[in-house]
């Protein structure tokens, strides 16, 4: 059984974490599903309701539920990534088996400090706009370069921004949460951008010219992140300062645009 069928989160935790062998030895492609399994609403953003500060429970309860969205997609993404291409190398599968395992525990650790707060899984819709910025088009080196630097090296920036946001509250537990999440998360980024150098030389290719190539022709299909790029964290990631510099740019376009969009519609 493969996790991104499963409804129930808990359940998904469950399965995903007793079938590695499955995984791991698949020989056949398998498709994932267009939308991955659910058991909570899943609406677009512009249908979710208001957001409460971070000095309120709820406020943090929903920031964490908002981050358990995003590492329940970052663990689904790490399986389709498996079960799409089962002709990679052991060494890749394998260590993006431990990284998909480890984003199943930071979901575990979203959960379990929202019910702590006094709320639950399911108190607020989530949007699934991560597991639909891939698809079966995919190469390999795409799938990487979307999933594990530009998804995962934004949610490095963000966590960078959610921790100076939370340095002024009191929520130490929380803080702590996703102080953790977001250092372990700099491994995953590295994963993508040691296997994306590996998979462009094997096939000839410079990375240094191929990233901005790359990104050119998939940057309409991904989602914006606009939170300022942590170069720190970045470099700690495998990152170049000229891949750094075209996504510096890249989000100074996306605030462009929403400023535009902003006056437009005022």
């Amino acid at each position: 059984m493969w996790a991104f069928n499963v409804t129930d989160v808990f359940q998904k935790i469950e399965v995903l974490r007793s079938n590695a062998d499955l995984v791991l030895n698949s020989k056949e492609i398998v498709l994932a599903p267009d939308l991955p399994a659910r058991d909570v609403a899943v609406l677009e953003f512009k249908a979710h309701p208001p957001k409460k500060g971070f000095s309120t429970d709820e406020g943090q309860a929903r920031m964490l539920h908002d981050l358990a969205s995003i590492e329940l997609q970052a663990m689904e993404l790490g399986l389709r990534t498996l079960a799409e291409f089962p002709e990679a190398p052991d060494a890749f599968k394998e260590e993006l088996w431990k990284i998909t395992v480890s984003e199943s525990e930071h979901l575990e650790m979203c959960l379990t400090e929202i019910e702590a707060l006094g709320f639950k899984w399911g108190d607020w819709p989530i949007n699934c706009g991560l597991w639909t910025s891939v698809s079966r088009e995919d190469s390999l080196i795409d799938r990487i370069l979307i999933v594990h630097r530009y998804l995962e090296g934004s949610g490095l920036d963000a966590g960078d921004t959610l921790l100076r946001r939370l340095a002024g509250v009191d929520a130490v537990a929380v803080r702590k949460a996703v102080k953790i999440i977001n250092t372990e998360e700099i491994g995953h980024v590295q994963f993508g951008s040691d296997w994306y150098v590996n998979f462009c030389q094997k096939e000839n290719i410079d990375p240094n010219e191929d990233f901005e190539k790359r990104m050119d022709r998939l940057r309409g299909i991904l989602p914006k992140r606009i939170s300022p790029i942590s170069r720190e964290l970045r470099k700690k990631s495998g990152f170049t300062d000229n891949e750094i510099l075209y996504l510096e740019k890249l989000r100074e376009s996306f605030l462009d645009k929403d400023s535009i969009w902003k006056k437009t519609n005022n």
